[in-house]
């Protein structure tokens, strides 16, 4: 591995320590982060931090306001249904698209991946690191079974903006929302195996626009919070 690896690797992992932070609500809406405090806490000089707070800020999750630097910011919820509606489409054409194209293989990982959800929803276990990897490479595999790079990096940069592990987190407070998630990857995967390309598009649009209300149902709890608790 290269040094100029490494430092990449460094200011990705500061990042998404950071971005953890923030999602779990220990960074609150407002907070300043100090350059200098983040890069003592983490033991390294401020270079990586800054980079790091550049890559948050183009992810929409921190803002630079006059004054007082790097800020906190969550989406206000307007936002998130409005990034969901085009990630909606976005992810429906990207279903159409491996109705026709999709592996075994794919078709098997899908389920498999699924099943890690299933399981956990009947446990009450949503929310881990598991189910997390599982929702995230679900979506995945889909994206790489449409075969069409312009529309992957597109998904991704809504992504960017509104990682998956929070939608994990949000399901883990909801076991109602926890089984349709699975039912709705059911129907997702049911559609690609017949090679529908019709019900596949439906299936995932229905299924990302039902993720994005409850997403910003969450969003607009945790503002609340934040502002009044």
């Amino acid at each position: 591995m290269t040094p100029q690896t490494d430092e990449g690797a460094l200011v990705d992992d500061i990042a998404a320590r950071i971005r953890a932070r923030i999602m779990d609500g220990e960074l609150p809406i407002g907070k300043p982060l100090r350059q200098a405090a983040l890069a003592a806490e983490f033991g390294v000089s401020r270079t990586p931090v800054r980079e790091a707070l550049r890559q948050l800020q183009n992810g929409g999750l921190i803002e630079m306001q006059p004054h007082r630097g790097a800020v906190v910011r969550v989406p206000a919820p307007w936002e998130v249904r409005q990034a969901y509606e085009v990630r909606a489409e976005l992810e429906a054409l990207a279903a159409r698209r491996a109705a026709a194209r999709i592996t075994d293989s794919q078709l098997a990982e899908l389920r498999r991946h699924n099943d890690v959800l299933r399981a956990a929803a009947g446990a009450g276990a949503a929310g881990t690191p598991d189910t997390t990897q599982a929702n995230d490479c679900f979506h995945t595999v889909v994206c790489q079974a449409a075969d069409n790079p312009w529309l992957s990096r597109m998904i991704d940069r809504i992504n960017e903006s509104f990682p998956r592990n929070v939608s994990s987190l949000a399901l883990a407070g909801d076991e109602r929302h926890r089984q349709l998630n699975v039912r709705q990857h059911d129907a997702v995967v049911a559609a690609l195996t017949d090679r529908d390309e019709d019900r596949a598009q439906e299936a995932m649009r229905e299924h990302v626009i039902s993720a994005g209300e409850h997403l910003t149902a969450w969003y607009e709890r945790r503002s609340q919070t934040v502002f009044h608790g």
